[in-house]
């Protein structure tokens, strides 16, 4: 005797109202493709001051001193040739702009998959691993966690040219920076206690 299929549940039609509220989502498209403009833009400007790095470690003045205005580094003495402490400032600029560019992926990918609609890139080879459990919370974790990262680097670059800075400032960033820290602490709690109290439901 042949066992019965399970046939899917017939899934009912929204109604007018409710398809109008949940088609708004959509609304959200524009703004993850203004972000992959903004990537392109942080593409450029990490091609640019990469340019520029490899110009000045063979030499040139013209890409040197470009590098040194976009660090903001300033010394009394005159820097004629590409030193340590501006290679540093200038990587340090360029994982910035790398960690920027990867909060910008984890924004346009999971917020697109959370807020908008399912990508079905399960079984993709290229599926990143965070997007197979990512939610709200997950989302907001992580992006926690890349502000921080991202923080980092802005105050070790203030640390390295910390004589172009103020004490007053020096510590502004750093109280900004435990600021973040004890913030994506909290989260990351919250997070937890809810995730407990739901599986607690069940």
């Amino acid at each position: 005797m042949s066992e019965p299929k399970n046939t899917p549940a017939k899934v009912s039609p929204l109604r007018p109202i409710p398809n109008f509220i949940f088609a708004s989502r959509w609304l959200q498209l524009p703004l993850y493709v203004g972000l992959i403009a903004a990537q392109g833009v942080y593409v450029f400007h990490f091609l640019v001051e990469l340019l520029h790095l490899i110009e000045a470690a063979f030499g040139s003045q013209t890409a040197l001193q470009a590098l040194i205005t976009s660090i903001g580094y300033k010394t009394s003495a005159p820097i004629v040739t590409l030193n340590e402490t501006v290679i540093m400032l200038v990587v340090l600029a360029l994982i910035d702009v790398v960690m920027i560019s990867n909060l910008l992926i984890m924004v346009i990918v999971g917020g697109y998959e959370t807020f908008v609609s399912r990508m079905n890139l399960e079984g993709h080879r290229d599926q990143p691993e965070w997007l197979s459990h990512v939610n709200a919370s997950v989302l907001k974790v992580k992006l926690a966690t890349a502000i921080i990262g991202i923080s980092s680097i802005h105050l070790l670059k203030t640390f390295i040219n910390a004589d172009n800075y103020t004490d007053r400032v020096l510590i502004a960033q750093t109280a900004i920076h435990i600021t973040f820290l004890l913030s994506a602490l909290a989260i990351a709690y919250t997070d937890k206690l809810m995730s407990g109290s739901g599986s607690q439901k069940h």
